[in-house]
This record gives C-alpha cells, structure tokens and sequence, in this order.
C-alpha cells in the first residue's frame, strides 16, 4: 500500500475534515500599509451573459447555449496555532477589502498588488454564506444572483439557469495544502450542524426541491489519484477507464458506481465511506493531507410537461384518425449534473517535506494541477489549442471550463507570509480562471419510456372499456333477442288464434246461411209446386181463371228473384271473409318483416365488433412500432452514458427484436413472436416451459435481468417465477441455461424473504447439485454467488450447513478461477460473521459449523491469498472465528494463529487490522499459545 494511508480507516470513522481548523472568530489582522493599484487589473466583474444568447437558451433539445463566466470566489483561512506562534511579529500577506470584493497582496511593508475577484470571503465568514455565495448560483440560481441584463432578457423563458433545471454545474476549490478547501466542500458537520461543507449543503437543497415520484437524484463519489481513477464507494472498482463520445465530445466513466438517494441520511452515510478511503499522508504543511483529487458527482433527472402545441395522435392504415386514441403529448425528462471537486493542495516539496512514495505523490498533484493551469490558460487567451489530454484531471473537467456546465470556483488562501508564493500563484489561478467563458446549455429529452408506459396503462383502458362494452352489448342484444323471439311468438300465437276464429266463425255463419236459404228455397219450391198443382187442378176443372193462373207465375218468379238476391248477398259476404283472411295474412307478412330486420341490427352489430377489434390491433401494432422507435432514439441520444442497467422493457424490445429478425430467417415462431406483442411476467414466465431452447434461453435471460431490479423481485416470486426458475435449474442440460438461471436465483436471493422461499422449496440442494455437474467458471460463479447470498441469512445457519452448502462452497474451488474464489470467500465471511453474531446473542454455542465442515484448512490456505477480494473477505472470515474462545484450539492446530499475527501487522485495512488485534489479546487461549511461542504482542 501506498505511504498515503486510507483517510478514516480503523473501526472509528474519524474524518480528516473534523480535524480541520475551525472558522470561528479570530483576531482582526493587523492593518497593512498603503497600497497601490496593480499595473494590470483583472477581469472586472459583472460581464457574464450575452442576453440575446440568453433569450435561446430554453428551447428543448436544442444547441443554443448562454454564455456565462466562471465565478470566483477568494476565501482567506485564520491563522493556525503554530502560525500564532511563528508570525507573531509579522503581519498577513493578505488584506482583504470585502465591500470592495477586492484583495491587496503586500509585496512588502510600502508595495501591494490589488486583485478583485466576485466574492472575497474573510476568515470570519460561515459556512453558509460560503455556500449561499459560491454554490447556490450553481444549484439553485436564484434571481437575486442574476446579472441586471440577464433578468430583463433571459427570465421571459429561462429564469433558471441551475443543475435542479436541468444545466450542468460544477463547483470546485483550489489552493495551497492546509488551507481549507476540504473544509469548505466536504465538512460534514455532525458534531456543529453549522460547520457544514457546500457538499452538504447543495444535496440538501436538490433533495428538498425534487420529488421521489416523479425524479431521480444519484451520486457518484471517485478519486483521482497517482494518474489512476478510483471508486470510493467501492474501494475495489479501481483503474476506472475514461469514455469519450466522438461525435459530441462527452465525458463518461461507465465504470464507475452510481448510487440512487431517497433521502440526506443515506448521502451523509455515503460521504462517511467515501472519506474513509480517501488517500491521505502527513506532512509539514498539513497533518492530514489530501493526496488525491476528490470528484462528487450529482446526477439530477426531472420529468416536466410536454411544451409542444400540436398534440399527437396516431393514425389507421387508411389515414384517418381513430376516435378511439386520446392524443398525448411527449413528457420531458431535464438531466443535468452537478460536479463538486475537492483538489489536492498544491505544495513545494522544500516546504511539506514530502519523500519517498509521498514525494512521488505529491509530483503527481503538481503534474495534474500544472496541466489544469495550462488549459485554463489557454482557455483566457482564446488559444486555438487547449491541451485537455495532458491529465486525467483535465479531461474530466472539460465540461466545466470551456464546455457547457456553470462554473463556480473558491480559491483558499492563508494569511502566513512565509508562503506569500503560493498565495500569489493561487490568486493569479483564480485571476486566469476569471476569464475563462462557458456556454452554459439546457439538457432535455422526450421521456419515450414513460409516453410508452402511458400508452400502454392506455391501450389497457380501451382493452377493457371493450371488454365491458361487448359484454354489455351482447348482454343487450341477448335480451333483445330474447323479448322478439318473445313476442313474435306471442304475436303468432294471437294472428292463428284469431284467424282460425274468424274462419270457422266465418264457416259457420256461411253454412248456417245456406242452410237457411236452402231450406227457405225449398219451402217455397215446394209451397210454389203445391200450389201449381192446385192450380192446374183447379184450371183443369173449372178452366175458369186464367188470370189467377198469370199471377201466381208472377209470384212465383219473384220468389225466384229474391232467392237470386240473398245468394248474391251471401256470396258477397264470403268475399269480405276472404278478405278479412287476406288481411291477417298480410299482418303475418309485415311480423315477418319485422324479424328479418332485428336479425339486420344483429348483423349490423356483429360487423361494428369485428371493426372494434381490427381497430385494437392496429393500436397493438402502433405501440409496438413507438416502442421500437423510442428504443433506436434512446440509443442515440444516450450514446456514450454511464448507465450499465438493462431495464425488463428495453431486454424485452431487444429480444422481440431478435426473435423478428430470425424469423425473417428461418421462419414464423408463433412463441417468439408472442414474447414482446403480449407484455406480460406470466406470459414470459410460461415460455420457460417452451419446447423451443432458444425461446427458453431468451426468456430466463428476460427473467434474469428483470429479477436484476430490487423492484420486480417481489412480482417474480409471486407469479412463480422462483419455482420456474428451480425447476429449470434441476431439469435443464444446456449450460446457458443453467448459468443464467442461476444468476437469477442469486439476485433474488439478495432478498431475506425471497431465501427463506429459496430454502423451502429445496434451492440449496439443486444448486449444490449443479456446483457438483457444472464445468464453465461463470456458471460456477453464479451458483456460488447464490449460495454465498443464503450465507448472509442468520435463521438459515443451520439448514445450510445441513443440506450441503457450505461443502458446495469449498468444492467449487477445484476450478481455480478468481472470480469463483471470491464468490467462494464471501460466501464463508458471511456465514462466519452471522455464526458470530448468533454466538455473541447466545443463539448458538459449540464449534463452528465452518469448522465442522472442514473450511478451516482452506481459509488458513488461502488467507494471504494474491487477489485482494479473496484475501480481504477470507482475513474478514478469521477474525469473526477467532471472536469465540470454543474455536481456537481447533485454529491453532490448523496454524490460523499466525495468520491472525500476519494480519494484526501487515493487514492494508485498518479495521481488519483493530479487529483481529482485539481478538488476540482479548483470548486467553491465544494468549496462552503466544507466550507459549515467545511471541511479543
């Protein structure tokens, strides 16, 4: 390790910047003598915005920009003690003039230079006004800090030009070592809340102006140190590469950790552990020197409404404008930046006293530093060239000078003569970086994720209204059925009823008619020939009357007349009977008609269904096409971004997209086509049951990444997706299967109810099965990570030990490979530290089940091991064993006791180091064996 040791180490997070000297009142400096004006003054203030370039700066997208100036600020520190004690008799080097924001450099007791900056900040000034000063511009850029021009012309469409509205910002200090530039950004403030630093501070004001529903804040915690890019949050993640997008220049680390914050709590406890490994080293001019340049980076995502006046709305093949899509219009997602730097204080070596690895590191400061005077230097003079690839440093500040981000700067300064030098050097920085000009641009996107998301709560809306319309509607149209069949029935019944009525009614009265006519006719047939007769008898005898003869014919043929006349008056009525029938018929005729036109309506409503339904495809087809679409214009517009998360819905759009592709290949595969046009967890879960491998492959691959999100885990598990995946795991021969599967099973078992499910369904004997068959090191490291994360669970100590587990773990080191170790090692430091914990409760008492299982041998192997994770999660794993007197004996005979002397001396991690050096002389048995060896200790 290098000679600058970890800053805070050891179990006690102790933060260098507790140790700073505090900013609290002072004595007024003894007053200088005259001064005079300096023979080239700075860069006056107030220049800053062009308000024609300002009026543009609000179009979304777009490449206009607002020109803005980096701001300087000068902060004078207060005398320490030994400088009390050593320039006594000697006055500052400085005087600051603060109304004026203007610093006089004594050159000697008669001469000064004067120099104005855009603050001056004396040495009685509070941390909050340092912020409100220097980084509140960048954060929050309220009103008053707008120049007069900028107000009249920019406030119309941009009044903010800040990080929380979605414009990079970088806030950074510079300085002579000792002078307090980390207790000016990075003071935590714990024990005085209003010593808090401008890291504090800013995070307190973007959590408490953002929402948790609707934005997103994350932070990045790094160090550049010796040339060589580290993760603070994850010490191990070092030698992070820089990414450069070609087309527009970018910057990106997309190896680096980035951590999502709810809340101040989670951001304090992140700057605790970032400090804690910060590099630092002792010297003359700082007892706690900062030997590498701390970068904080704020990521700020916020969703605003769409400002487009046309509204969209999508279309059907013929053009025409569907009645049944609700237009929408694209949300908008601002992302901005805000990038606080903490730089490693400049020093001559004469003066810190710097040698061997700390003099190699102090050249590397000055070497980074230099290359960061020289671009900005550059930058005033307008240079053609501006040297940005001489350092890391500047690479990584190329957004902030010269680029898109609103620059604020602090320069520290001290008041001892002795480094009047270095004063002068830092304030000429400050005085160069004045000049430096930056075009400060608005970062905004249309959120496609969310406009799909809308579309398809959306399409799920029209979906079921239908639903419920087309049962509604065939719920009607049942009933309207129903009550015709009803009555054309009843009314068939009444027209035959009544129709057989009046026919035989009709029938009867014609036969009674004609009864009577006949028998009226014959009664007079036969009263006419009776009375012929006696007439021809009489004629015959008396041959008298020839004229009573004459007149009974008469009679008689008028009989016959009106004989004639009733018939035809019957006849008659028989045509109206006739009629009447004819009428019925016709009534008949028109309920006929009547049916056949609500058996049209039926027709008519079938059609109108069917149309509902083509209708619903095509809106299927669109959100497919959109969502495809969004997916090529993220990709583009995100080219070069840090982000190494695959989303569920973004795997699911690149598999749909593959599986078309292939098909266009081999072939229709209704079960791929299925994966992306159905959107479903249950659905894509029933495909790990497919005969198709590579539908199988894709979905656990599907399945994997979405378990990858803390937030899906629950919804898996509840669909069955964890039974699924156990059953691919014991039934499945492919080994990409198997690999995958595994990889899933271990990111849910990361949660302490998703292992208690894995253990109850059997998970640890299937995965010490395939620990067992497998032979391919990444489908090894999965299952022992899996199995490394059930280790963690205190109330499965027993059951996992018992079922094979830990014996799993030591027989997956055959394959030798150091990513399968590590998981190997981390796996037996967490059973071992909640073996300790269970011991120390008084849950457990005996041996350890480590021990039993025979993981002694091989943690004691391998406990110096090369690879840092293996040793450190092995050297972690011996000292939790060695907490409990029951386990020593069995340590000593396997030799751990020299390890643990190894590691109590020699170990790089300062709480390792505490821990097992307490462990020693805390065990009287350890105790015994040492004085035993002649060990001094």
């Amino acid at each position: 390790m290098a000679s600058g040791s970890f800053r805070n180490g050891g179990p006690k997070l102790t933060s260098k910047l507790d140790r700073q000297p505090s900013y609290a009142a002072y004595s007024t400096p003894k007053p200088s003598s005259k001064s005079r004006p300096s023979a080239a003054p700075a860069s006056r203030r107030g220049g800053s915005v062009a308000p024609a370039a300002a009026h543009s700066a609000s179009k979304a997208g777009g490449d206009a920009g607002v020109p803005g100036r980096v701001r300087v600020a000068v902060r004078l520190r207060p005398r320490n003690a030994e400088e009390m004690i050593a320039d006594a008799d000697f006055a500052d080097c400085v005087e600051l003039q603060p109304e004026l924001k203007r610093l006089k450099l004594r050159k000697n007791n008669w001469d000064s230079e004067t120099y104005e900056f855009d603050e001056v900040l004396t040495e009685f000034a509070s941390q909050k006004r340092v912020y409100e000063v220097v980084a509140k511009p960048v954060v929050e850029m309220l009103h008053q800090f707008l120049p007069h021009a900028l107000k009249l012309s920019t406030l119309r469409n941009n009044p903010f030009l800040s990080v929380l509205e979605g414009y990079n910002g970088t806030v950074m200090a510079y300085g002579q070592t000792g002078t307090g530039k980390t207790f000016t950004l990075g003071r935590l403030g714990e024990e005085d809340t209003a010593a808090r630093g401008i890291m504090v501070r800013a995070m307190e004001d973007i959590l408490g102006d953002t929402s948790p529903e609707t934005d997103s804040v994350s932070v990045s915690y790094l160090q550049l140190y010796m040339e060589s890019i580290q993760d603070l949050l994850v010490p191990a993640n070092d030698n992070i590469a820089i990414v450069e997008d070609p087309k527009t220049g970018d910057v990106s680390l997309p190896g680096v950790t980035t951590v999502e914050l709810r809340d101040q709590k989670s951001f304090m406890e992140l700057l605790r552990l970032g400090e804690a490994h910060r590099f630092a080293a002792n010297t003359k001019l700082n007892t706690e020197s900062s030997r590498s340049h701390a970068i904080l980076i704020v990521h700020v995502k916020r969703s605003v409404k769409g400002r487009h006046d046309a509204d969209q709305s999508f279309h059907g093949e013929n053009g025409t404008s569907s009645t049944m899509v609700t237009s929408f219009r694209p949300p908008i997602v601002r992302k901005s930046k805000l990038v606080v730097v903490d730089l490693a204080g400049s020093e001559r070596i004469d003066k810190s006293g710097s040698e061997g690895h700390t003099l190699e590191e102090a050249k590397s400061i000055n070497l980074s530093l230099s290359a960061l005077g020289k671009c900005i230097n550059a930058l005033a003079e307008n240079s053609p060239h501006v040297p940005v690839r001489d350092s890391k440093l500047t690479r990584l500040l190329r957004d902030s000078f010269g680029g898109s981000a609103r620059t604020s700067l602090v320069v520290t300064i001290g008041p001892s003569p002795r480094h009047r030098g270095e004063t002068s050097s830092t304030i000429m920085f400050g005085q160069r970086a004045m000049k430096v000009e930056n075009m400060v641009k608005l970062k905004e996107e249309f959120d496609y994720k969310s406009l799909c998301r809308r579309l398809d709560i959306e399409l799920d809306k029209l979906i079921a209204e239908n639903e419920r319309q087309r049962k509604d509607f065939e719920v009607e149209i049942e009933r309207i059925r129903t009550e015709a069949d009803s009555r054309i029935a009843e009314a068939e019944r009444s027209y035959t009823n009544a129709l057989e009525h009046e026919r035989l009614k009709c029938q009867q009265d014609y036969m009674d008619s004609i009864k009577k006519l006949e028998e009226k006719w014959m009664s007079d047939v036969e009263k006419a020939r009776v009375e012929h007769q006696d007439a021809c008898l009489e004629k015959a005898c008396n041959k008298e009357a020839p004229t009573s003869s004459s007149d009974e014919i008469a009679e008689v043929r008028q009989l016959l007349q009106s004989e004639k006349l009733m018939r035809q008056s019957s006849e008659d009525e028989v045509s109206n009977l006739k009629s009447e029938v004819s009428h019925w018929k016709n009534l008949e005729a028109a309920g006929n008609a009547e049916i056949m036109k609500l058996r049209k309506m039926l027709d008519s409503e079938a059609n109108q269904k069917q149309k509902l339904e083509e209708e619903i495809a095509i809106l299927k087809s669109q959100l497919l096409q959109l969502s495809l679409q969004a997916d090529e214009t993220r990709r583009s517009l995100d080219r070069g971004g840090s982000g190494k998360v695959l989303t569920g819905f973004d795997s699911l759009v690149s598999q749909a997209r593959h599986s078309q592709l292939r098909d266009s290949a081999n072939g229709p595969k209704a079960s791929i086509a299925k994966l992306f046009e159905q959107v479903g967890l249950q659905k894509i879960l029933s495909l790990l049951e497919s005969d198709d491998p590579d539908v199988r492959v894709h979905a656990v691959k599907v399945v994997a990444n979405l378990a990858a999100e803390e937030a899906n885990q629950e919804k898996i598990v509840e669909a069955g997706g964890l039974t699924s995946l156990l059953m691919l795991l014991r039934s499945s021969e492919d080994e990409t299967i198997r690999r995958v599967a595994a990889g899933a099973i271990a990111n849910l078992a990361m949660n302490e109810t998703n292992q208690e499910l894995i253990m109850a369904q059997g998970g640890i004997t299937l995965l010490s099965i395939t620990a067992a068959d497998a032979e391919d090191p990444q489908t090894l490291r999965m299952v022992a990570g899996a199995i490394a994360n059930l280790c963690g669970n205190d109330k499965l100590q027993m059951r996992l030990s018992g079922e094979g587990g830990i014996k799993a773990l030591l027989g997956m080191v055959r394959c030798g490979h150091p990513d399968v170790l590590a998981q190997v090692a981390r796996g037996i430091a967490n059973f071992a530290k909640c073996e300790s914990r269970a011991s120390t409760q008084g849950n457990k008492v005996g041996v350890s089940l480590l021990i039993e299982d025979g993981a002694l041998p091989w943690i004691v192997k391998n406990a110096n091991h090369e690879a840092s994770p293996i040793r450190r999660h092995i050297e972690l794993a011996l000292c939790h064993l060695a907490q409990h007197e029951v386990n020593a004996k069995d340590m000593i005979m396997e030799g751990a006791l020299w390890e643990l002397v190894r590691i109590s001396r020699d170990c790089s991690r300062e709480d390792i180091r505490m821990l097992a050096h307490r462990t020693l002389v805390s065990s009287p048995t350890f105790q015994a064996e040492l004085r035993r060896l002649r060990i001094e200790f």
